[in-house]
């Protein structure tokens, strides 16, 4: 079953315009990365929040990218746009 993974951020305002060309050029790598089904990215611009909204096939699958990422310097690089690192929840569907 997957799971939900969303990631709230606060992103440092003066560094929106380039932030997007990061995103552009790494969620290509995301969505090809293994247990991964989907990314949204979401923007407020009043309030300077981003959220990626997320699918992956396990927890186990995003915390093994999450690793790459801090093994390779892109996990370095996000943060550095941030004002705090992103909050990040994992839900599971409910049949309901």
């Amino acid at each position: 079953m997957s799971v939900r993974v969303t990631l709230n951020c606060h992103v440092k305002p003066e560094l929106y315009k380039d932030l997007v060309p990061f995103l552009e050029d790494n969620l290509p790598n995301v969505r090809g990365f293994r247990g991964n089904r989907r990314v949204s990215v979401l923007y407020d611009q009043g309030s300077a929040e981003m959220l990626l909204d997320e699918e992956w096939a396990s927890i186990d699958s995003h915390q093994s990218y999450l690793a790459f990422i801090d093994g390779n310097g892109v996990l370095a690089k996000l943060a550095s746009f941030l004002k705090t690192p992103p909050q990040i929840k994992y839900f599971s569907h409910l049949d309901i």
